[in-house]
């Protein structure tokens, strides 16, 4: 769209018609006054300013054909390509038409072309020259001095507008036009607004309006990764509706944000441009500057940012304004190189080429400033009045468009010649309506065009336009959207150009590998306000820029779930490496390779060799002294308990599955309870004969082997009715422990597998075993004081004494590691071990010495004399007593030497306790008696 600033007051109907009326008024003054009285025909001054084509039917014309005056002048410089090209387009458009004998046959077009001179307020003054035929006066009433009536030239009857050219123009001008019921079509016009069918009903367009184009350059801008932008725009309508239109989509859509939103004043100051470079490098890192100015103020930001030595950082994008245009980029190309552009999609006349290069003086001289343009366009001067004082070159008048000067067809011809096309068509299909079979004008027609009716086959036409494109309008008058993008490129050559690297129908389709940086680098350039974060890293964004954030990485257990947010990863799981999502945390157990199972299997194989060997070696030696003295039965019992405590390392290391568990939970605490319970039997057996000795000469109940086999397993039945009750209760199974190893570093995170035993459970497992470990030693204590001969009473309590040791260390040492990484592995080495350790400490206390004898002192395994047992029973019976009755006598003697010296003349030497336990009590009452007369 070409762009010009814009005026904010829209004229009112009544000042409109005062205007209006003014100047019908001015326009037949010159006539009445008495000192100017015509003697001949003479053109009216204004037409110095304008072109008129004569025709049957007028149409209007508005063009930027001189750009903004200074200093107060309407107009300034001529514009070559925006203005004399586009009014040749429509000069050379209605040619053709008139030339063509299906195309509004027998009927001519003419034209009323005015300059507008980029200027919004004087383009309204020129454009009053359309409507005065609507208000002239007849003139019938006035007289000259003479009394003749007045000569004058007759306005034309404009019946329809082709412009203008930038929004603002269009937009002031449309509110006359509407008044007046005048069609316009545009051919540049693309502000937002003027689709308003309300306020510009009048008004149509065959280019897209910018709500299109901002769409397509979002769109780009997306394409790009460019997520944070800055905007400048031209203060006036199309620049700054351009602009609100683009934020509009980027709040729509999101994903970019708009760093700053600068305008260029409508007169700007010495400087203002400088002002403008220096505050979008405040925000540096927005790079790229969406651009909806005209081209005048595109020049002077280009030239600012070149003057402030900021060739190669800016990224420009800009609109159809810039388009494909020269001069925006003259003596500016490094600075702009690498903009992208957006222009509706066009193509080049060839016939217009032709016939502009056919130009000369001698053959256009309908064109009014064609002169003005030769001069420009050919650096020389014409005459002594030529408008170019400062060349000393005169023209010839014989130079050559396209060869003597440099050509190209400026960007809007098409849209020129399509608006055109679209009014003759119009006329077309309003004649065949209305004069139907009626050669030239009929009278319908001749007389008043109806604009609303024109307008309704304006909407309604439909044809292939002059580059072949279809052209057609929407309810509002717009244009389909449809743009070519463009980049300028300086190729190796140095050479500068417009690159096509897509185009856009609703949808962007863009050539990335066709486009080309500044850098040479073949990457996109950055304009992004923070740096993307990296896998693992979620966004906190700057509070009110969502397009600012900070890179925050997510800790422990946490993955990124989506960019602004960590979540933490479901129990048995763990984030990846990249912490992008969650995987499931390794599954590990107690490898029988590892050194923490290495070490109690070697210790535990050893003790189930040892262990079957003593096995072995009593069976086989079952009948000897030693071994029948032993207790046979009950040996035997202690022994499977120590040939379990050593065998449950296989399974504490073992793969766990259910039947494993289920094993665990059975032998875990058995093997124990085997042991102490025969343990606890035997102590408590000596006790009790010892204490029964004292009070009677009865021997004790239960004390036969079959009565300790029944003690043993009673107590025995009660660990394993315990743990049938817990199988019941909760059914072995295996689960995966994911909290044991559940590291800071979730890359060192493991899964246990193992057996649900809490250690509360295993606590009340060993718990029962440990009671009878106790209550053993308790009974080792009492019966410290029997003869060391007596059934191995002293070595029990030596075994005791060391078992409590071993499973004090155990306890602080086993639940003390509970929040230990190493949990699983200490764990269970510490239980197996100190099993084996107990096991090992009845195993060498209590039989290796018997096996040592049994093996390498055969001749101590034999029947021999000695002390009586019964004597020795006595004697440690009766001498607490004596000692104590011995504090009655005058010299404090104790005779004792009755029971001392008694002794049996059989051979009974290493006889089981059972059958001792008879001739213990009579000789404890013997002694009793022979005390008790030797005291009195």
């Amino acid at each position: 769209m070409e762009s010009l600033w814009i005026s904010t007051s829209y004229p009112q109907s009544p000042s409109v018609i005062f205007l209006l009326v003014a100047t019908s008024y001015t326009w037949l003054l010159p006539v009445t006054s008495p000192q100017r009285i015509p003697t001949e025909p003479q053109v009216a001054p204004e037409y110095a300013h304008s072109i008129r084509l004569d025709g049957d039917i007028i149409l209007g014309g508005l063009f930027p054909v001189h750009s903004r005056g200074d200093r107060g002048t309407p107009c300034g410089e001529l514009k070559k390509e925006k203005g004399i090209h586009r009014l040749e387009a429509m000069m050379f458009a209605i040619d053709l038409i008139n030339k063509d004998p299906e195309l509004l046959p027998n009927i001519t077009l003419g034209a009323r072309i005015l300059d507008t001179c980029s200027r919004d307020t004087y383009a309204l003054e020129q454009s009053l020259t359309f409507v005065q035929a609507l208000i002239e006066r007849d003139g019938s009433d006035v007289r000259c001095a003479n009394g003749d009536p007045p000569i004058f030239t007759k306005p034309d009857k404009i019946v329809g507008v082709i412009g203008a050219s930038a929004s603002s123009v269009s937009i002031m001008v449309a509110n006359i036009l509407r008044l007046f019921k005048i069609p316009q079509i545009s051919y540049a016009s693309t502000a937002p607004e003027l689709s308003d069918n309300t306020r510009y009903d009048f008004f149509s367009r065959v280019v897209p309006p910018d709500s299109y184009q901002a769409q397509a350059m979002m769109d780009i801008v997306t394409a790009m990764e460019w997520n944070y932008v800055s905007t400048l725009a031209s203060e006036g309508n199309y620049g700054e509706s351009g602009v609100e239109a683009f934020i509009q989509i980027s709040r729509e859509t999101g994903g970019v944000c708009i760093a700053q939103s600068l305008k260029i004043p409508r007169e700007p100051r010495p400087g203002e441009f400088d002002k403008i470079i220096r505050r979008l490098l405040e925000t540096s890192n927005a790079r790229a500057i969406i651009m909806f100015a005209n081209e005048d103020d595109i020049r002077r930001v280009l030239d600012a940012a070149k003057r402030n030595n900021q060739t190669g950082h800016f990224l420009w994008v800009g609109s159809d304004s810039w388009g494909s245009k020269i001069s925006p980029v003259i003596d500016q190309e490094r600075v702009a190189e690498g903009a992208i552009t957006i222009l509706p999609k066009r193509a080049s006349v060839d016939a217009f080429d032709r016939y502009f290069r056919g130009r000369s003086l001698s053959n256009n001289r309908r064109n009014v400033w064609f002169a003005e343009f030769w001069e420009e366009n050919f650096n020389c001067k014409l005459g002594m009045h030529g408008k170019r004082p400062g060349s000393l070159k005169k023209c010839t008048g014989l130079e050559k468009v396209g060869r003597d000067s440099s050509y190209e067809q400026e960007g809007k011809v098409q849209f020129v010649m399509d608006a055109v096309y679209a009014m003759a068509h119009a006329l077309h299909r309003m004649h065949r309506e209305l004069c139907y079979g009626y050669p030239g004008l009929c009278p319908r027609m001749a007389n008043n065009i109806d604009g609303k009716e024109l307008l309704s086959h304006i909407r309604a036409v439909n044809f292939n336009g002059s580059a072949g494109t279809p052209v057609v309008f929407n309810e509002n008058g717009d244009a389909p959207g449809r743009y070519d993008i463009f980049q300028y490129q300086i190729t190796n050559r140095s050479t500068a150009e417009y690159r096509v690297i897509g185009s856009w129908t609703n949808k962007l389709h863009l050539k990335m590998e066709a486009m080309r940086w500044r850098t040479g680098d073949p990457s996109l350039p950055a304009s992004i306000c923070s740096i993307p974060c990296r896998a693992g890293e979620r966004k906190k964004v700057v509070k009110g820029v969502p397009c600012c954030w900070h890179c925050e990485r997510c800790e422990g257990y946490h993955y990124q779930a989506s960019e602004f947010t960590c979540e933490l990863c479901p129990y048995e799981m763990r984030p990846d490496a990249n912490r992008t999502g969650c995987v499931p945390i390794s599954i590990i157990k107690l490898d029988w390779h590892s050194p923490w199972a290495i070490v109690p299997v070697f210790i535990s194989m050893l003790g189930i060799i040892a262990t079957s060997f003593v096995i072995v070696t009593f069976v086989r030696y079952n009948d000897t002294p030693i071994v029948r003295a032993s207790g046979r039965e009950m040996s035997y019992v202690l022994l499977t308990g120590i040939f379990l405590c050593y065998a449950i390392t296989f399974l504490m290391i073992a793969t766990p599955d259910v039947g494993v568990c289920s094993f665990r939970r059975i032998f875990l605490g058995l093997g124990m309870c085997f042991s102490y319970a025969a343990l606890l039997t035997k102590t408590n057996r000596i006790h009790r004969i010892f204490e029964q000795g004292k009070k009677s000469v009865t021997a004790p109940r239960f004390i036969s082997p079959a009565s300790q086999l029944v003690i043993t397993f009673s107590l025995i039945s009660v660990q394993l009715l315990g743990v049938f009750v817990w199988f019941a209760v909760d059914p072995p199974h295996t689960v995966v422990d994911y909290g044991e190893q559940r590291t800071q570093d979730p890359m060192a995170a493991r899964g246990v597998l193992k057996c649900d035993i809490s250690d509360l459970s295993l606590i009340c497992s060993l718990g029962y075993s440990i009671l009878l470990m106790v209550t053993c030693t308790v009974y080792a204590i009492k019966t410290r004081g029997v003869p060391e001969t007596f059934n191995e009473a002293k070595p029990i309590g030596f075994t005791m004494y060391t078992t409590c040791i071993i499973w004090l260390a155990f306890i602080p040492i086993f639940f003390g590691t509970s929040q230990s990484a190493e949990r699983m592995y200490i764990q269970t080495t510490t239980l197996t071990i100190s099993l084996s350790l107990s096991a090992s400490v009845s195993l060498g206390m209590l039989y290796m010495p018997k096996v040592y004898v049994i093996l390498f002192h055969p001749e101590q395994n034999v029947p021999k004399r000695k002390r009586s047992f019964k004597a020795i029973v006595t004697a440690a019976t009766m001498s607490g007593k004596l000692t104590q009755k011995g504090g009655d006598r005058p010299n404090g003697e104790v005779k004792t030497e009755l029971c001392e010296s008694m002794e049996t003349n059989s051979e009974y030497s290493l006889e089981p306790a059972e059958r001792a336990v008879g001739h213990v009590s009579r000789m404890a009452y013997m002694c009793r008696c022979k005390l008790y007369i030797k005291t009195h």
